[in-house]
């Protein structure tokens, strides 16, 4: 959630945020109307004041008066007594409801971008700032992951379909085992690099939700559960950031701490309502998928750094199985309403002649701690205690299982149809270097 004073008394930074995130009219909107609840805001709380004021003024005389004899006016003062407490009470309770409204409008605004963040519309608008690799030298015209894989009897969509419906598959023999090996190659790499692995709930309550930004606004994309969850209304998870950046919500962490780092593993669960029609084919756009997710807590001065680190660490998984990426910054009109500052790394797959996105690792600010209550304690100045700031979030997936597997299976096809397995997993499968039909 933005600061509520930044956009109180700045609006015109916040405005041109909005914009370079082609914000349309009616979110722009939005801002003259947080600028109108704040005007009545101070003048509620004006009058609320000056109720209270007058009250505890003339309460402390009423006995006094009473008790020199003066009974009419002490009477007077009783009533205008009740009067201002009345008024008081008629400020606050309009005091509430304005409050609610503006903070209503200010949990679905969306984040701040970087400056580094360029104007675009799409993500034909994003910018290239890396690439490892070269691309798979394949002497054969290239099969899509759906097809290598149905092929080897590894992928099956129909067994899917027939359990759920569109866009579930099941794995089979080396499908199911390679997809095992690709999350426990992940979480060891994870590991290496100093992650401390949790395994977290995979339903969470709406304010777990809202703690990272998935609700409000992005509801109809999430699996509701039809009935509470211990008194709250609850959903499957749709990417392990939900319950691990949570897990310090309303804390006050000790900068010494910081950053704290987690990865989990956990199936995501994704109702892809703005979807339809796209990726109806092949594991890229699953209703379920696999998913390890990396977690970074840091200081505001520190958060740069942990978000390039973050990525790095990513990266390092992809180039351990030798597969060719680039890494994109996403410009402002692709970019995710609660990042400031996103990098995707997009790997090549030979089958569909494009880069894909396997991994998205994004920069929230304090954007998200806002909303969960998450900040930390300065290092003591001088043996001075200092206030709690507000922490700042990162997090990115390292990697998409799913979305790894299509990229093994379209990079390392054979022309006889079986597939190399990359060497940094074979210890993972009891040393196989290879699938084949007969597998």
């Amino acid at each position: 959630m933005l600061d509520p004073k930044l956009v109180e008394n700045h609006p015109d930074v916040v405005r041109a945020a909005l914009l370079r995130r082609n914000a349309g009219e009616d979110t722009l909107a939005l801002l003259d109307r947080i600028a109108a609840l704040s005007v009545r805001r101070r003048e509620l709380i004006a009058v609320k004041e000056q109720g209270l004021a007058v009250r505890n003024r003339l309460s402390k005389q009423i006995g006094l008066l009473y008790r020199e004899g003066k009974r009419e006016e002490a009477d007077a003062a009783k009533a205008e007594v009740a009067a201002a407490a009345a008024k008081a009470k008629e400020a606050d309770e309009e005091l509430k409801g304005i409050e609610a409204e503006r903070d209503g409008i200010l949990v679905g605004l969306p984040n701040l971008v970087d400056e580094r963040v360029g104007e675009g519309k799409g993500e034909e608008d994003n910018t290239q700032v890396g690439i490892w690799g070269e691309k798979a030298a394949l002497d054969f015209e290239a099969r899509t992951h759906d097809e290598v894989g149905t092929a080897l009897g590894i992928l099956d969509f129909e067994a899917g379909a027939k359990l759920a419906g569109a866009r579930f598959t099941v794995l089979r023999g080396m499908g199911a085992r390679l997809e095992r090996a690709l999350v426990s190659f992940f979480l060891d790499t994870a590991a290496e690099h100093g992650y401390t692995e949790v395994m977290t709930p995979y339903i969470v309550w709406r304010s777990t939700m809202e703690g990272t930004g998935q609700l409000p606004k992005f509801e109809e994309d999430l699996f509701k559960l039809a009935a509470p969850v211990n008194g709250q209304d609850a959903f499957l998870i749709p990417t392990a950031e939900v319950p691990v950046t949570n897990l310090h919500r309303d804390e006050i962490l000790d900068e010494a701490d910081l950053p704290l780092t987690y990865c989990c593993f956990t199936p995501c669960f994704r109702a892809e309502a703005g979807s339809y029609g796209q990726d109806t084919k092949g594991l890229i756009r699953q209703h379920q998928f696999h998913k390890v997710e990396l977690v970074r807590i840091a200081t505001p001065e520190t958060s740069d750094a942990n978000h390039e680190q973050l990525t790095a660490h990513a990266e390092v998984c992809l180039q351990k199985l030798g597969l060719h990426y680039r890494k994109m910054r996403l410009c402002g009109g692709d970019i995710s309403a609660a990042a400031r500052h996103c990098y995707d790394l997009e790997v090549w797959l030979p089958g569909q002649q494009r880069y894909r996105e396997i991994s998205s690792c994004s920069a929230f600010g304090d954007y998200q701690t806002r909303r969960m209550g998450l900040r930390y304690r300065p290092t003591p100045v001088d043996g001075k205690k200092q206030k709690p700031k507000l922490a700042h979030t990162i997090n990115g997936s390292g990697l998409a299982v799913g979305r790894t597997l299509v990229a093994i299976l379209e990079n390392y096809q054979q022309a006889d149809g079986g597939v190399v397995i990359p060497e940094v997993l074979r210890p993972y499968l009891g040393g196989l270097d290879r699938i084949s039909a007969r597998d």
